[in-house]
């Protein structure tokens, strides 16, 4: 009865119509996709990170081809106060990086997808200007990849919904 109700369960969740990104091509369907994607220059030092951190995950490219899609980021890099003392000194800020983006099929110039991704990281006020300073810059370097994996992520899974 147990076996019998276990193969039940099996199929059911078979059924449900979840693929793996990488289903498929013995796993280089999305890799495949991923190295036609071209990465627009992104402006400033922040766009230079995310620029990198896409670079990392997505130029994946084993031949010479030219790429079949081009991405524009446009990205959104905002430093806030949170914490204030009674004499207004800050004690904490927030770090939020947004990034609007859009995946263009170069050949027709159609817009495939156009989303937004982002993240934030609170970062501690001390009071060492070198040690503040050095903490907002990890964070925007974190936030950057953390950026990167959610716009590789979904432009993975337009891509695998177009084939």
């Amino acid at each position: 009865m147990r076996f019998v109700l276990l193969f039940i369960a099996a199929c059911a969740l078979s059924a449900c119509g979840l693929q793996p990104i990488y289903a498929g091509a013995s796993g280089k369907g999305a890799v495949a996709d991923l190295s036609a994607v071209d990465i627009a220059p992104i402006e400033g030092r922040d766009g230079w990170l995310v620029a990198t951190a896409l670079e990392d995950r997505v130029s994946l490219r084993e031949t010479d081809a030219p790429p079949r899609y081009r991405l524009d980021v446009q990205l959104d890099d905002q430093l806030e106060s949170l914490g204030l003392l009674s004499d207004e000194r800050v004690t904490r800020e927030r770090r939020i990086l947004r990034a609007r983006y859009q995946l263009v099929d170069i050949a027709s110039g159609a817009i495939l997808l156009d989303a937004t991704a982002g993240s934030d990281a609170g970062i501690d006020v001390v009071s060492s200007d070198y040690a503040t300073i050095a903490a907002e810059r990890a964070a925007i370097e974190r936030l950057a990849e953390v950026v990167a994996d959610q716009i590789v992520t979904r432009v993975s899974v337009t891509l695998r919904q177009r084939n």
